[in-house]
């Protein structure tokens, strides 16, 4: 059904290359059918950008999109994904002979709500209203984005497969029907919408249809590109026949003789594809063109250019905004036998320290083999932190379109109420990988995939204020010691890397989460009765009135500390570092221990923290020689 009243979508212009700049925002180039839904007390519309009705083709989206309990205008992306998790135009044209595939509604603004406008409400701000209006359902899904790092995010992209980026500043107003340079798109993939112009005979065994005929038109007339005669199962070229046969014509609609070895025949040139292929010829020819699926939301007039993908390596071409200091290109790294994509690696994480991404990643890479136990079988909250220590930083837990040879495990979060996909940091290739991400630190929980209810050790964060000073903290970590030594309990100590200090004991993975709270809640309560006017364990900020807090709640699943020998993204590029108890006395500084200076400590003492693994510490036991 065509609709006769319909909101044109904005569109977004051809980019050739990524960038960087702080004034953009990045999100994945969905590969499907571009959709708006207004949602309304007086009913439910969804239709394509050229107003064709999607109710009656997929009422799946349409039967959740009449959950959302606004009213709400929605723009997005209609796709269905693969085996792979990726979207697939191909699977989205056979949908309606297997309905049992996955598909999503990928919302990515919104254009009015309570039924007002918004259009001229900043780009992020529209785009936090969609996120907020969504409820939770496998069909529709917000579509998210990356703030800043183009470059990261395209190779990102490359690595899954997909369509493209689309950029937009984060400032832009809707714009409704327009093509601007507000939105652009960077093409990952080498596809090209065409024209249908007429079809060759078919040979030997084929059926209905040999090729395509493709075109696109320019100044006026219509160019040929190309034919296509792959792509097809045997339903499509049935169902395209019978598509094009009320469209037959005597004469050939093209304005340049094309190259044709079978009998044509010519049809109005109102249809439009979607093809992939390989590369385009000096006259612009497309090669090996592959029949990807017909374009029902656009027309010919619309298909005036071969549009090329974005060039590789993706550098820092930018389009027309103030320019900053250019980054370096990515490279490959051959890294425990994968290769693994690296990116910026010049750009500046410490602007002080004059350290850079780049140093990061050989700093993990050179210490790999000390970090990666205290890692392995460890899911990871990846904190990133892609513009060094003077951006924002945010924790990831999803392993998100890592690549495939990267381990992960798929555990409920009720917090989240959804199932996260936790990436393993196992090996050398995914610590460069996470780094690469700009994970600065590292943050494994406290037990391993093959017994996640059981921590593998106990650990205290002393955790001050900033009333106290890093004496009092010592303190507190030597009454730690003294109350675990009175139980038989030996316990590791470790700089936060920050303004704390960590202690460790080792239980080999023996006992629950809940009993290993317990305990550290009772040493904690000891800890504050000695040192009641220093030490909390109240956890609201508001109730430790300068007092060093006492964290026993990292004793929880899933709660996470920075690893021992992470860096931290504070000033100085510091590192959690492993102590020996001699050293946790008055004049210790934690910034001593930091990415210039610990290699040479860990040749000197090896892994200090080794024990935390390996030891076990019978805990019940040892408490009631504190309770006694």
């Amino acid at each position: 059904t065509k609709l006769t009243r319909f909101i044109q979508p904005m569109l977004a212009s051809i980019h050739d290359q990524a960038f960087d700049d702080r004034n953009w925002l990045f999100e994945i180039k969905w590969d499907g059918y571009r959709a708006v839904a207004e949602i309304q007390r007086s009913g439910l519309r969804l239709y394509s950008r050229n107003g064709l009705s999607f109710l009656d083709l997929y009422p799946r989206v349409a039967t959740e999109l009449a959950k959302i309990r606004y009213d709400v205008v929605l723009d997005g992306e209609i796709v269905v994904l693969n085996s792979d998790n990726v979207a697939d135009f191909q699977k989205l044209q056979q949908y309606y002979e297997h309905p049992n595939l996955q598909i999503v509604y990928y919302v990515f603004d919104c254009l009015s709500f309570q039924g007002k406008s918004i259009a001229d409400l900043p780009l992020t701000e529209r785009k936090k209203i969609a996120k907020s209006v969504i409820p939770e359902s496998a069909v529709i899904r917000y579509s998210d984005h990356v703030e800043n790092d183009g470059v990261d995010f395209f190779q990102r992209v490359i690595e899954m497969n997909v369509e493209g980026m689309i950029a937009k500043r984060k400032d832009s107003i809707y714009q409704s029907g327009k093509r601007t340079r507000d939105w652009l798109k960077i093409k990952n993939h080498q596809t090209q919408e065409a024209i249908i112009a007429g079809y060759t005979a078919p040979r030997g065994s084929r059926s209905h249809i040999g090729a395509l005929i493709l075109a696109i038109r320019q100044k006026g007339k219509l160019k040929y590109i190309g034919h296509t005669g792959t792509g097809f199962t045997n339903a499509m070229l049935l169902e395209l026949h019978q598509t094009l046969q009320p469209l037959k014509r005597e004469t050939s609609p093209l304005d340049n003789k094309v190259p044709v070895n079978a009998p044509v025949t010519w049809v109005d040139p109102v249809l439009v594809c979607t093809v992939k292929y390989t590369e385009i010829t000096a006259d612009g020819i497309l090669r090996h063109p592959v029949f990807q699926g017909l374009r029902i939301d656009k027309s010919p007039e619309e298909t005036t250019t071969i549009d090329a993908p974005a060039k590789r390596p993706s550098a820092t071409r930018r389009p027309p905004v103030p320019s900053e200091k250019a980054v370096t290109p990515m490279e490959t790294a051959v890294i425990a036998g994968r290769e693994v994509i690296l990116t910026n690696q010049s750009k500046i994480y410490w602007p002080g320290e004059n350290i850079t991404k780049g140093d990061v990643v050989a700093y993990y890479n050179r210490i790999h083999r000390i970090i990666l136990p205290h890692l392995k079988d460890r899911p990871q909250s990846l904190r990133r932190n892609p513009n060094g220590i003077t951006g924002p930083g945010f924790f990831q837990k999803d392993a998100g379109a890592a690549p495939g040879w990267i381990r992960s495990v798929p555990l409920r979060a009720e917090s989240a109420n959804r199932t996260i996909d936790y990436i393993l940091c196992n090996d050398a290739a995914t610590l460069a990988y996470l780094n690469n991400l700009g994970c600065i630190e590292l943050n494994p929980w406290n037990s391993r995939v093959r017994k996640l209810d059981y921590p593998d050790y106990m650990a205290f964060d002393l955790d001050p204020s900033d009333e106290n000073t890093f004496e009092q903290v010592i303190e507190a970590a030597c009454v730690v010691r003294d109350l675990l030594e009175t139980a038989g309990i030996t316990g590791y100590c470790k700089t936060s890397g920050a303004s704390g200090l960590h202690i460790y004991v080792p239980l080999h993975a023996v006992y629950t989460y809940d009993e290993v709270r317990a305990c550290a809640e009772s040493i904690a309560l000891l800890v504050q009765g000695q040192l009641p006017r220093t030490t909390t364990v109240e956890r609201p900020l508001s109730k430790r009135k300068g007092r060093i807090y006492l964290d026993y709640m990292q004793n929880s699943k899933g709660q996470t500390l920075a690893s021992v020998y992470s860096l931290r993204p504070k000033p100085g590029a510091p590192v959690s570092a492993p102590l020996l108890w001699k050293e946790v006395k008055p004049g210790l500084d934690p910034a001593q221990f930091n990415i210039r200076n610990m290699l040479k400590r860990i040749d000197r003492h090896g892994d200090l923290f080794h024990a935390v693994l390996t030891e076990k510490t019978p805990l019940k036991k040892c408490m009631k020689k504190l309770t006694a």
